[in-house]
């Protein structure tokens, strides 16, 4: 869809560092995963084009329906959904989106072990076959130095559904001389949140990859409190452009962060305010962030996530 490219990128990154005995094939849904005909075509486009293996990496877990058993590779991102929803349309999509494709998989890859508990938790499912591979920053983020604007600081948010948690960062930043820039498409409400709060911001509804890759190196410190997250990308993609983070103290934020992030309480405003005031304030402590993050982010290059998708592979060639 528009606007959500963030897998897309990561596997983009993931093909790109692949060894040379691997040949992936890209494919595409030829049809917006949205209504009962569309996902048909697409579970029957995706039938005639398996390969040796059938790796399915983006939030289309149905395509498993017609593949081959066997060879097929299962990513789940998140189950955020299956909090979401209520009822029949919870039953039904938990069914259709997790509990069968899940079935119809030799393997399931989640991207953090916060994402595999939770998977566990709604999906009866034999643990064993749950292996958890991280996300990968992308070759394009690299250390780009820039000197911390401590008058004014450009502050960068990325999303606006209700996990991203904007509405708390906006009361935090109340009173602060300083820009805050949003990627992704702003409510009504967000907007006049922002107006009564009196914030200077700045926004791109559906950035382009160009323009993900420019706010971060414009930027002087990310804020990523959200209040759920199945892996928190945003977090490497700053450590690895060399940019201070303030995220959460919940769900896989910590095991994405490492002990490169000031981490808060996204429910509690003063905690967020506290935090980014203090990584505002203290250069020596905003320093030592951007240094571990640079460490920290070596576990996620897109070299070491390759190798483990491969080793995946593997186990699955030598099954047939």
């Amino acid at each position: 869809m528009p606007g959500n490219v963030s897998i897309e990128r990561v596997f983009a990154a993931v093909r790109n560092a692949m060894p040379g005995q691997v040949e992936c094939f890209a494919h595409v849904c030829p049809f917006f995963s949205k209504g009962i005909f569309p996902r048909v075509g697409n579970v029957l486009n995706a039938a005639r084009k398996q390969s040796q293996i059938n790796h399915i990496t983006g939030d289309v877990h149905y395509l498993a329906l017609m593949l081959d058993k066997r060879r097929t590779l299962l990513t789940i991102h998140d189950c955020a959904v299956l909090e979401r929803l209520r009822g029949w349309r919870r039953a039904a999509l938990k069914f259709f989106w997790f509990t069968l494709p899940m079935r119809r998989a030799r393997l399931v890859t989640v991207i953090s072990e916060s994402a595999r508990g939770e998977l566990l938790r709604h999906i009866h499912f034999d643990p064993a076959k749950i292996r958890v591979v991280h996300d990968c920053a992308g070759g394009e983020f690299v250390p780009f130095p820039k000197p911390f604007n401590a008058e004014e600081p450009n502050i960068l948010h990325l999303g606006t559904a209700p996990n991203k948690n904007l509405e708390r960062l906006i009361q935090a930043l109340a009173g602060l001389r300083c820009g805050l820039n949003i990627i992704g498409d702003l409510t009504l409400a967000q907007q006049d949140l922002l107006r009564q709060c009196n914030i200077k911001y700045s926004n791109i509804p559906r950035a382009t990859d160009a323009e993900v890759l420019n706010s971060f190196r414009n930027c002087d410190l990310v804020v990523f409190a959200s209040t759920y997250e199945g892996f928190g990308l945003p977090i490497i993609e700053a450590q690895a452009t060399g940019r201070p983070v303030v995220t959460s103290n919940i769900s896989s934020m910590p095991e994405a962060a490492g002990s490169a992030a000031c981490f808060v309480d996204p429910l509690n405003v003063e905690s967020i305010r506290s935090g980014i005031l203090h990584v505002w304030h203290d250069s020596a402590y905003r320093q030592s962030l951007v240094a571990a993050g640079f460490e920290n982010v070596k576990r996620f290059s897109p070299a070491a996530i390759a190798a483990k998708y491969v080793a995946l592979y593997e186990e699955l060639a030598a099954c047939e």
